[in-house]
This record gives structure tokens, sequence and C-alpha cells, in this order.
């Protein structure tokens, strides 16, 4: 079906509200096409769109579509997964908690219980309750760190990891054979609720959630001497932070807790950010603010669902500096593997599990300690995998997981990214430091002296539309096809495909990779710098992580430009 008939069709549709109607009548032409040329798509963490009418945007009829789709998969899994059913959470956004009802109003029609939270709660939460309420999966409505006109919806299996690829996958195959999504029948909200088929829940979970956030701080005699008056300040950044942050600080012991209370306010439009997103210092402008006023030693933000957590620290001048998501995971592993080696609680069979794309700097420093370290796809899920099959087989016990897109897991009684926990454990590490008369700071670079200057930079790119599409496509084609030898001068030892399932090395020597397939490329360099190639699973964008060592920071970073110059040249 084409564009202008998906248009139509939606124009034409009774039950359209009118709201919807209104907006599709403005369109000009090319935001028609936009709108409608294809069908918002399930990616590595579920869907995520502009919020607004039409079938590649996110509104009501999308998130029916959706858990409609859900609704039959787990049907045909049995009246057991019916009756343990969903439970359903939200962030502060626009429409999040009219999705939620939608969500719940559609799984109430199939008589499939489902519990939903009486406000808005952080994604590692959603994961919790899903395992604490033994449901068969869970609903998150947000877009994470994206800016106010998005919104999205992230599915989680009975395990409280994001929904694994074969259940995705069959889900998917559900959502795409309905044909017309105003036809999809909710029940009544009001009456699913009187009769316990949907469920409120709320104060009852989060204690439960806090009860076993206790276990995060490995040293609470540290926390008492040197965290209990150590000046941090924290921002929410408008999002579902506020719900427990606080609450779980104050519970490990920092007293000395200063909130950015503008940023306190759930806003869906994010007014005083430019972006929630907690990976940019632009985020941190208020925190630094208060900050300076307090003579704070560490700055903390986390995004609109707490599943990402931003760090900055002080600098000797007084200002403050942003730390990396690669040096947050790199201060965090060497904290919690030297703690407990110290406490004599480290085991021997210690495992840490971090992403492809992520700085094999903690690579080499869980080394250190003779722990595991295992290289996963890009999504959380796939570490959840892992953590499973740690349990599974006692094979592995399960100490750390990062991503260097500012999501860490401490406990896996969460089974997502999780800034609380991330939260606490890094105050812990600020305490740590400053037990010793140092800093943050001073942490990063005591590991760049023992482990090597490693540097990494990110860049996304961001393509929209049917032609933005097809460019990303024509880019990881020609990568394929034509990709240099060299990149900054440094020759290519190895290049892995994780579409294809190969390895090759320089010589033509393949050998086959055992992850599930995903579009990514990774280059290793012959000096153990490397860079990977990869469209994003849920939005337009393409995306290049660049990782270098050097024989100190301006080396490695020297290399990074040199092979960012080289993509660039490139792909033109």
């Amino acid at each position: 079906m084409s564009y202008q008939e998906n248009y139509q069709k939606w124009l034409d549709a009774a039950t359209l509200p009118n709201y919807l109607r209104e907006e599709l009548i403005s369109m000009d032409e090319k935001t028609k096409e936009d709108a409608f040329y294809t069908n918002l798509e399930f990616g590595t963490a579920g869907m995520r769109g502009i919020i607004g009418a039409g079938t590649n945007r996110i509104n009501i009829f999308v998130v029916r579509q959706a858990t409609e789709g859900l609704a039959q998969l787990i049907e045909s899994k049995g009246d057991d997964a019916k009756r343990r059913g969903v439970v359903i959470a939200y962030d502060s956004r626009h429409f999040s908690p009219e999705f939620a009802d939608e969500a719940a109003a559609v799984l109430a029609y199939h008589g499939i219980k489902a519990y939903v939270f009486e406000g808005l709660r952080p994604t590692p939460e959603l994961s919790f309750a899903v395992r604490h309420l033994h449901t068969w999966a869970g609903i998150m409505i947000t877009a994470s760190h994206n800016p106010a006109p998005f919104n999205g919806y992230k599915v989680y299996g009975e395990d409280g990891g994001q929904m694994p690829p074969a259940d995705a996958d069959a889900l998917t195959d559900y959502i795409r054979a309905i044909e017309n999504p105003f036809d999809i029948a909710v029940a009544d909200l009001d009456t699913a609720k009187e009769n316990g088929i949907v469920e409120m829940i709320g104060e009852t979970v989060d204690a439960e959630y806090l009860k076993e956030v206790e276990s995060v701080n490995i040293n609470t005699d540290l926390i008492a001497e040197f965290g209990r008056d150590m000046k941090i300040v924290y921002t929410p950044l408008h999002g579902t932070g506020e719900m427990l942050a606080r609450r779980a600080l104050a519970q490990a012991g920092f007293e000395a807790v200063e909130v950015v209370e503008e940023q306190a306010i759930a806003d869906p439009d994010f007014s005083t950010v430019a972006s929630p997103n907690p990976e940019s210092q632009a985020a941190f402008a208020m925190a630094e603010a208060l900050g300076r006023e307090v003579g704070a030693d560490v700055l903390v933000a986390t995004d609109p669902d707490a599943d990402r957590l931003g760090v900055e620290i002080r600098q000797p001048d007084g200002s403050y500096t942003n730390l990396s998501g690669n040096q947050i995971g790199a201060i965090i592993a060497k904290y919690i593997l030297e703690a407990h080696k110290q406490a004599g609680t480290l085991p021997a069979n210690a495992a840490l599990a971090k992403s492809i794309v992520s700085t094999e700097l903690v690579t080499k420093i869980a080394e250190s300690y003779g722990a595991t370290m295992f290289n996963v796809l890009t999504g959380f899920k796939f570490i959840a995998e892992k953590i499973q099959e740690f349990e599974d087989t006692n094979n592995h016990t399960y100490m750390f997981g990062f991503e260097e897109s500012f999501g860490y897991l401490i406990k896996p009684f969460v089974r997502d990214k999780d800034a609380i926990q991330a939260l606490l454990i890094i105050a812990e590490i600020a305490a740590y430091y400053r037990s010793r008369g140092l800093t943050l700071a001073d942490g990063i670079d005591e590991i760049y002296k023992e482990y090597g200057y490693f540097a990494e930079k990110t860049i996304s790119v961001t393509l929209s539309g049917v032609d933005g599409a097809a460019e990303i496509k024509k880019i990881m084609d020609k990568f394929r096809s034509h990709a240099p030898s060299t990149f900054g001068q440094i020759a290519v030892a190895q290049t892995e495909d994780f579409q294809e399932l190969t390895s090759t090395t320089a010589d033509g020597h393949v050998t086959a990779l055992t992850t599930p397939p995903s579009n990514v490329l990774k280059y290793s360099l012959i000096d153990d710098s490397w860079f990977a190639v990869r469209p994003s699973g849920t939005e337009p964008k393409i995306k290049f992580y660049i990782a270098t060592v050097g024989t100190d920071l301006s080396d490695a970073q020297a290399k990074i430009d040199a092979i960012e110059a080289d993509i660039n040249a490139f792909v033109k």
C-alpha cells in the first residue's frame, strides 16, 4: 500500500480522534510521506518515534496494534501466560499515561491480566516488577533520552530483560499480520479495573525494589565515614528518577544530596534542557550551577526513564567535566572488582559483560582480576541473556555489565540498564576516592596509567525518512563491498561482519561468528584500535564508534581524529 493510500485510510477512519484528524489535514506532502511510507518497526529496544498521526509515528493506534500483537503472542502460550499477564509502566512524556491505558485496555479485552503503575516509574523498576510479580511480559512506555516530540514502546520478556530475538520476531510477525489498527477491540478500562483484570500497583513494588537496591553498595562502613557528608548534586531531568533516586541515596547513607528542584518536576516538554540526554554536558547546566553553589564533588543525571546515568566530576579549578560512558564503565568495573577483592568476596568465576562497541579498557581491567569478559551485541537484552546463562549453568558469577551509551547494571535483580543502581555505586566510588584524598578524576587517571590510554568517540548521524533509510543502506553496502585496508594510516587486521557472521583477517582467513545476526561491521586495527558502524535499531540514525589506544590521551585522540577523517572521506 502506498503512503497516499495509507494516509487516506487513516483520514477515512471513523474512530480517528479529532486531534489526529486535524493533524492529518494540516500535513504537507513530505510530512505525509514520512508519516505513512513505512510502519514504526521494533528494533533493539522496541519501537520509538515522533508522537503523531501515521503508521510511522507513535500514537494510540500504533500502541493498540503493538499490544494486540503481544496479546496474540501471549494467547499462543496458553492460559497460564494469560493469568500471569503483563506489567505496564510509563515515563513523563506526552501521551505516556494514555498509551499505558490503551495497552491495558487491549490486554483486558483478551482476558490477559494487566498490572499498571499508578504513576510514572523508571524502566529498571518495570524490569524488576516483571520478575517480582512473575508476569509473562512487561511494557514500558518511554523514548528514553530522546527529545520531547518522541515517545516509544518497549516490550520485556518474563526474565525482566527486553524481549529476546525469538519472541521479538514472533511478536513482530503478529503485529504485521494486523491489517487494520482501527478494528482492534479494547475493553472498558473502568470495568476492567472493577473486575480485577486490570490492577493498579505502586508503593508496594517501590518498597520491594528499594529493598533489593540495598545490596548494590559494597562497603557501607566507607559510606558512613566518607560518604555521609559528601556533596552530591542530582538531577532527574524532569523524568522518573525523581520517584526513587532520592530515597535510594538516603537509604544508602548519602545525606548531603542536593537535587536540582526545577528539574525534579515531571515535564513532558523538558523545558529547562534542549534535550534530556545525560550523555550531553549541556543537560548538566543547572546541575553545574548548583554544584558550584554548594561545592559538590560529583554531579549525576538520569534520563527520563532512569535507565541511563551521566556523571560530571569537579576539576581542580572548580569547573566540571563530564565522563564518557566508557569512562564510567571503567571506573565502576575497577571499583567493583577491587572492593570485592579487598573484602575477600571476589568469586573465582567472576564475569562481566559489555557490548561489542564498548571500550576494551574494561576487558583489560577484568582480566587483571582474573575475571572473564563477555562481548555481546548492542542491546541490553543480550547482557540479560548472559546473566540468565550464568545462573542456569553456574559457570560464571555476574559482577557488572554495561554499554558505552551510558547504561550500567550492577545487581541482576533487574535485567536492563539501571541508573538508580549506577547512581549508588558511583556515589560509593566517589566516597572511596575521597577516603584517599583523591577525586573521581584522579581515579580515571590511575586507571589510564595502569592499563593504557584508551579513547573513544561515538558519532551519530541522523538520516530521516525514505531518503535517509536508503542512504543508511548505501553506506552499509559500501563498507561491506569496498572498505579500505587502512584507516588513519593504521592497517585493518580483522573485519567482523555480524550480519554475515564472518570474521575475516587481512590475509583472507575467514572464521564464523557465534552471535545472533545483526547489521554491524567492526574493523580491528593492528595497534588494538578499532571502529564499528551500525544503523540504530530504534532511531533513523547510523552510528560510528571509534576506539584507540595511545601512548597518552593526546596520542589516542590524534588517532581518533585521523580515523574519523578517513571515515568521513569514505562515506561521502
